[in-house]
């Protein structure tokens, strides 16, 4: 499992495991170093003590010449002072030497084939070691805590710019064209550099957008006339007395299109110009009349397939909202059902604050639930119609209005959609 931290974090991280290792290092170096030090004074000044014993003139009684801490031992000595079986084997030279639960450093020297040995209690030595240790340990301490400290403060002063300039990034109105520039406010380093590259990224999705809102609102408005003419056109053949039951059939559904055209034509219009201040130029209506609308327009071509359409008007409340785009989501989600449905049912039920369509149908694979709203993804490829616009213009749509659009499979098969129209905070 891979640990992802933030920079902030990481530069924390580094600062505790600088000053570890090098107050680690230093902690070794001056224990090692203390240690050495009086292991070399103490060896000096045994070995000392031990050569003024041997140069005296009176060895006749030795009890009053060792330090109260030390013990003198030789080989052949009378009493206390011979030489103990343990410290037989011991070269000449400097050693330490454990006996009972005692610790003692002794000197050894041999003069005349005769073993000489002093040893000197080390309690005080090893008191002052751990006096030592922990003084190192209490100084370790508190340098990585010092350390963590510092790397905190360094981590918000080093991280504030690049903060500073994640909100400037983030912000909603960063991708209207009279958006100042990011750069001039950083100075000339690796944020300032960032700076320059979100403002080359940004100009050029600017660009972009608008590039894209101008060929959808041209398309758009070149669409209309063509559509009215042949809505015009449908009106008059309508009028015309000798057209046959199957010709009027097809002309009703040439201006059924047209009409579904001409609200498609206005939703990609105001989806492409993206401004929620002109929703009160559009046109209102509730969620109940919008249903009707739907519903008297559908009902036709869902029971000429020999499904069943099932309306449950509930008591949603008064609400007046985009009827345009409204519209919009509902015929997509209806047409959707119908698409896929060979037989069954097709359900429009409102709610609340919302609406949910249901269906019998084919139903849409677990792997490609997800992908379902994304442009040009369909349910069933086999299907010849359909481009697989239809869910992503659906979620475009209640993007844009911060409505919400979830989807689930119905059991044993077909599809529920849910769209709440409440507005998202």
């Amino acid at each position: 499992m891979e640990f992802k931290q933030s920079l902030a974090q990481r530069i924390i991280i580094a600062f505790a495991l600088m000053s570890a290792l090098v107050a680690g290092a230093f902690a070794v170096g001056i224990v090692f170093t203390v240690h050495l030090v009086e292991e070399k004074l103490i060896s000096a000044g045994l070995g000392g003590d031990l050569r003024r014993l041997l140069l005296m003139d009176n060895v006749s009684d030795w009890s009053h010449r060792p330090e109260p801490d030390q013990i003198f031992y030789f080989s052949g000595g009378p009493g206390d002072f011979e030489l103990p079986r343990d410290l037989r084997h011991l070269n000449p030279g400097f050693h330490e030497v454990f006996r009972e639960h005692l610790s003692y450093h002794a000197m050894v020297e041999i003069v005349d084939g005769r073993h000489y040995v002093l040893l000197q209690d080390q309690s005080d030595f090893e008191e002052r070691e751990r006096i030592l240790f922990a003084v190192v340990l209490v100084g370790f301490v508190l340098s990585l805590v010092l350390a963590v400290f510092l790397g905190w403060v360094l981590a918000r002063k080093v991280m504030a710019p690049v903060v500073r300039l994640a909100r400037q990034v983030r912000h909603r109105d960063q991708l209207l064209g009279l958006a100042p520039p990011l750069a001039p406010d950083y100075a000339a380093d690796e944020v300032g550099e960032l700076a320059v590259a979100f403002d080359a990224t940004l100009g050029r999705l600017r660009q972009a957008l608008n590039r894209e809102r101008l060929f959808t609102s041209d398309v758009s408005h070149e669409l209309r006339t063509p559509l009215m003419i042949l809505a015009s056109s449908c009106e008059l053949l309508l009028e015309n007395p000798g057209l046959d039951q199957r010709g009027r059939a097809q002309v009703e559904r040439i201006a059924r299109a047209c009409a579904e055209m001409r609200e498609l034509v206005q939703t990609f219009l105001m989806l492409a110009r993206a401004q929620h201040e002109d929703a009160s130029m559009s046109p209102q209506q509730t969620l109940s009349e919008v249903a009707d609308g739907l519903v008297s327009l559908w009902r036709q071509p869902i029971e000429t397939k020999g499904l069943k359409m099932i309306f449950e008007p509930g008591a949603p409340q008064s609400i007046r909202y985009n009827a345009t785009l409204l519209h919009a989501v509902m015929g997509n989600l209806l047409r959707n059902a119908l698409h896929y449905t060979e037989s069954g049912f097709i359900r429009l039920a409102l709610m609340d604050t919302g609406f949910v369509v249901e269906d019998s149908g084919v139903g849409i694979p677990e792997e490609k639930r997800e992908a379902m709203f994304e442009p040009f993804v369909r349910g069933n490829e086999k299907r010849g119609e359909g481009l697989g616009l239809g869910l992503s213009l659906v979620q475009r749509i209640c993007e844009n209005q911060g409505w919400n659009v979830s989807l689930a499979n119905m059991e044993p098969n077909g599809c529920r959609f849910q769209v709440d129209l409440t507005q998202s905070t």
